[in-house]
């Protein structure tokens, strides 16, 4: 498993990708639901103005049978044309009268004759106005009326019946295509645009008359250019601004906690190299002052015998001594009392149950600037089904932080494409039963006489080390019940240190 920080710029960009593609989707489905409400709205108005002037024909078929003047010039044996109706109506292009005992224009074809009379012989049983032949493509329509003694048929021409002085759209320009359509047959009212991709809407309704049963039909595309792209950039461009301000506040806070908590992990480190500085100087001290102590008992024990000629001022030197005694024995037990003091406490009171991997990843997460500043690859493997351990919070990051930080340090030299950490997590089956971190690097290893004293106060191979680093490791380890130590040399570069740590239930 490849470490990566959880603020990868990826995540942010697939953030914005799912909010802006969601503010766009929104913007695009509120522009196509409102060209839909516009394209309803007008498709009513359409079968609204077309189905009253359809009313308005079956009314003026209704109106014919009181027209009874008879026609001259005409033979009386053959349907006669009426007079033109007014201005008002310039869709009727036609109007005859049939009366009994004649027959319709001989000059009309066979077609039209016979449809003519199945529409009387309809309209006689319905007693309105029939449709009598309907030819769509070329705009006509003949309807017929009978009556008790005639019988009137109506031509009529579907492009003026149209109402272009209320129409809700510009008939050149609108996208809408309009069509009146009956029994596979249309007439087109509206041209509009037909497009092969986009979003389609669709209307169709019967007009509101039972002589011209013609489907109204509006069809409408929406192409992508219909789209509010200004709006839609506009939202995106915001919600990028936006998202990148909150990825520069959220990296504010993260760096900040960071340095808290590298400024707290530090104050504990130095206090506890404080400690093993103390202690080691303890230590140290503590030998020439017993060395002392016993030389000064000696001489005392020499000055109370007659070694001379001359008699000793013995009360002197007696006092003397005993005044050296004391004194380094004071010197003892103050060097004792501070050993007590900055001696570290035990730890194995203090251990809680740990999530190594979570441990890891912290101590990962402080030293990240360094990582990316220093262009180092980690790896970090570690089994789905580790067990939890023994261990102190605290002292358990310092260690992994320790041998990070070393790490790091030791590939200051290889380039920068062959800089890569390995941290691997196992556990180690019984009967150990503990589990183990592994750190392993690609700097120039560890030298077979630095292993030897590699874990000794003070004993550092850079030049401005304390040499205190392992050292602490080592006793905040053994503190917990754990081990720290270095691996045998291997094949690969590097040098590659074991921190092992019990278990939090024992097998």
């Amino acid at each position: 498993m490849t470490f990566s920080h959880w603020r990868r710029p990826l995540t942010w960009l697939l953030a914005w990708a799912l909010v802006a593609g969601a503010g766009t989707g929104w913007l695009a489905h509120a522009r196509l639901l409102a060209l839909e409400d516009a394209f309803t709205v007008d498709a009513r108005i359409v079968h609204r103005l077309l189905s009253q002037r359809a009313v308005q024909h079956d009314a003026v078929m209704a109106m014919l049978p009181l027209l009874q003047q008879p026609v001259e010039g005409h033979s009386s044996n053959e349907a006669m044309p009426l007079p033109r109706l007014p201005a008002a109506y310039p869709q009727i292009v036609e109007i005859l009268r049939r009366l009994p005992g004649s027959t319709w224009p001989a000059d009309w074809p066979q077609g039209l004759r016979t449809a003519a009379d199945a529409a009387e012989a309809r309209s006689l049983q319905s007693g309105h106005a029939e449709l009598a032949q309907a030819e769509l493509p070329a705009g006509k329509v003949w309807l017929v009326l009978a009556g008790r003694n005639t019988a009137h048929a109506l031509q009529l021409d579907l492009q003026t019946t149209v109402p272009w002085d209320e129409w809700p759209m510009d008939a050149g320009t609108s996208p809408v295509r309009v069509h009146l359509q009956y029994q596979g047959q249309a007439f087109e009212v509206q041209a509009g645009r037909r497009l092969t991709y986009g979003w389609h809407y669709a209307f169709h309704k019967l007009l509101a008359s039972h002589s011209q049963p013609f489907d109204v039909v509006l069809e409408r595309d929406v192409g992508w250019s219909e789209l509010p792209w200004a709006a839609m950039l506009a939202w995106a461009a915001a919600s990028a601004a936006a998202l990148a301000m909150l990825r520069a506040l959220l990296r504010q806070r993260v760096a900040a906690r960071r340095a808290e908590e590298l400024l707290r992990l530090g104050q504990v480190s130095r206090l506890n190299q404080l400690g093993e500085l103390a202690a080691g100087m303890a230590h140290e001290l503590n030998q020439p002052l017993t060395a002392l102590l016993a030389s000064t008992q000696a001489a005392q024990r020499l000055l109370g015998k007659d070694g001379s000629d001359e008699e000793p001022d013995l009360d002197t030197a007696r006092h003397a001594m005993d005044q050296a005694v004391a004194q380094a024995r004071r010197a003892s037990a103050v060097v004792g009392r501070l050993r007590r003091v900055v001696e570290r406490p035990d730890l194995s009171g203090q251990v809680q149950t740990l999530a190594l991997p979570a441990a890891v990843h912290d101590a990962l997460h402080l030293l990240e600037p360094e990582l990316l500043r220093r262009s180092i690859t980690v790896q970090l493997d570690a089994p789905a089904d580790l067990p939890a351990v023994h261990a102190e919070p605290v002292a358990l990051q310092q260690i992994i932080h320790n041998l990070v930080m070393n790490a790091l340090q030791a590939m200051d030299q290889p380039e920068s494409g062959q800089r890569r950490l390995w941290l691997t997590l196992s556990f180690m089956r019984p009967p150990s039963t503990r589990v183990l971190l592994s750190v392993r690097d690609t700097g120039p290893g560890v030298t077979p006489e630095a292993r030897a004293h590699l874990f000794t106060p003070f004993y550092t191979t850079r030049p401005d080390g304390l040499g205190l680093g392992l050292s602490l490791s080592e006793s905040l380890a053994q503190a917990m019940g754990g081990d720290l130590s270095l691996a045998p040399p291997g094949d690969g570069p590097g040098a590659e240190f074991h921190l092992q740590l019990p278990l939090a239930q024992q097998p």
